[in-house]
């Protein structure tokens, strides 16, 4: 969470192979190419419309990443994208591996092809990054967006709290019905969801360019798999078992859909997957936040270039993004961010409230200052109505300099906003010891040795909660899995 300004094109995250949510400015017609028809060159109003876009989506997604990992994860793309009858030239094609702690990969009109770190890290061969890769594009090659965008409707999404919360989102409550307004952050989106018949259609183009690639199709089967596995995992950390990831909800379901791609690529089908490339690509990829953008560790949240850390309450849990931190638990939800200050507190929570809504006005009843932590502070709280039920939502802002404020705001059903108070009251400054000991989690890739067990690498993975479920799910393992000396694995650690 860097906390630059929040641009009018913000974007909703979503998990990769599902509901890729791209902005109206991103998705305007340009000229039509066939999915696997002839080869042509991509249009210059492609060109010029990515070209304008592709800023914009590297700012909402912690910038572009160097170096010799984004080097070959560019190489596959390119690969991969040739296959898909944009053009045949790799020069028109833009793949970036994003800096982003979430599994996301899309791709916009223009040739620009993006994947986050955080999925690359969940992949076990390049066939799989392959097939990602070739979803997305195959999402643009079919216009999937252009046929989608005509029959949207715009409407206010959940912005800056809903960017990483696949499955756990507000819902139908009460809750949910204003606070999908109220933390969206004023951004409107184009909610353009992809329909079942236009995923099946991506993942089966994306088998195609797996073929004409001579990559292994049934790659696609696997990655997908891998993405279920990991939204149960994230389900079960964050105590909503009965999470329905958000990918599948509006889509055939996870189970179905692995094996409509392996049905479709054949379960006996061949091709090179270049394991061993792949994991030497992606060794030493930071893994989960970055610390330049903050760092969650179970219900704390430490910025150590910010010097400020703060701790969700019992039952809640923290998910980062690019410019707020999501707090949300089953009674109530909140964000923390910036906003810009002038200097006089009273005002800055006066404005966090007139920008909550855009549907009814919001402001706070009364504005008291109060001293947290040693930092000046001012809060305020309104009682709203949503649907047919009475929500609060409470402000609490603190000063960290003469231009420098930042702030929370929580929603929850009403007489409830008392358990956010030790949230509240928890935010403080940080000094130059505890800010030097926050440490990146980084990918390793290891040899298991003779005698190493799924339970002894597991203990080396930098998590204090569920170590053997995450190692299991980095590595497309299961509880039954036999490790075999000289297999290589991946690990998360410090």
């Amino acid at each position: 969470m860097p906390f630059a300004r929040r641009s009018r094109a913000a974007l909703l995250t979503v998990t990769v192979l599902a509901v890729s949510v791209i902005p109206a400015w991103v998705l305007k017609s340009a000229s039509p190419a066939q999915a696997q028809g002839a080869v042509q060159s991509i249009s210059a109003a492609d060109k010029k419309q990515g070209a304008e876009a592709h800023p914009q989506l590297l700012q909402e997604f912690g910038g572009a990443m160097t170096g010799a990992q984004a080097t070959y994860v560019e190489s596959v793309g390119k690969t991969i994208a040739v296959q898909s009858g944009l053009s045949n030239a790799k020069g028109d094609f833009t793949v970036t591996l994003l800096n982003s702690p979430v599994n996301n990969a899309f791709a916009i009109p223009g040739g620009y092809v993006y994947v986050t770190r955080q999925l690359a890290a969940l992949m076990n061969n390049e066939a799989e990054l392959a097939g990602v890769l070739g979803h997305e594009v195959g999402h643009v090659a079919a216009r999937h967006s252009s046929k989608r965008q005509s029959a949207a409707t715009r409407n206010a999404i959940l912005g800056a709290l809903g960017q990483v919360l696949t499955g756990a989102l507000l819902g139908n409550s009460a809750i949910g019905q204003i606070g999908q307004e109220i933390f969206s952050t004023g951004s409107q989106l184009l909610t353009l969801k992809y329909s079942r018949g236009q995923e099946t259609e991506a993942d089966n183009l994306g088998i195609t360019y797996l073929q004409r690639a001579g990559y292994d199709p049934r790659a696609m089967s696997t990655v997908l798999q891998s993405l279920a596995n990991q939204n149960a995992l994230d389900a079960a950390i964050k105590g909503t078992t009965n999470q329905v990831p958000q990918w599948a909800s509006t889509h055939p379901d996870p189970a179905s859909r692995v094996r409509a791609a392996l049905t479709r690529a054949g379960a006996s089908a061949s091709g090179r997957t270049n394991r061993d490339v792949f994991l030497n690509g992606v060794n030493g990829l930071t893994y989960g936040d970055d610390p330049a953008q903050g760092i969650v560790d179970g219900s704390k949240f430490t910025h150590p270039a910010l010097r400020l850390a703060f701790q969700a309450p019992n039952g809640f849990y923290l998910v980062n993004g690019t410019s707020s931190v999501a707090i949300s638990g089953q009674s109530g939800k909140g964000e923390f961010s910036t906003a810009s200050y002038s200097g006089n507190l009273e005002s800055y929570v006066r404005t966090v409230f007139s920008g909550l809504s855009s549907q009814q006005q919001i402001a706070p009843q009364t504005i008291e200052r109060t001293t947290i932590n040693g930092l000046t502070a001012a809060y305020g709280a309104t009682r709203a109505t949503s649907g047919n039920s009475q929500v609060d939502i409470v402000v609490y802002a603190y000063e960290f300099g003469p231009n420098q404020a930042y702030h929370f705001v929580t929603i929850s059903q009403a007489g409830q906003s008392g358990q956010f108070d030790s949230l509240f009251r928890s935010l403080r400054r940080i000094n130059a010891t505890e800010a030097s000991a926050v440490k990146p989690r980084r990918l390793s890739v290891v040899t298991v040795k003779t005698g190493d067990t799924l339970q002894s690498l597991s203990a080396k993975m930098a998590f204090t909660d569920k170590p053997l479920e995450r190692f299991l799910v980095l590595n497309g393992l299961t509880f039954t899995s036999k490790l075999v000396p000289g297999q290589k694995v991946k690990l998360a650690v410090y």
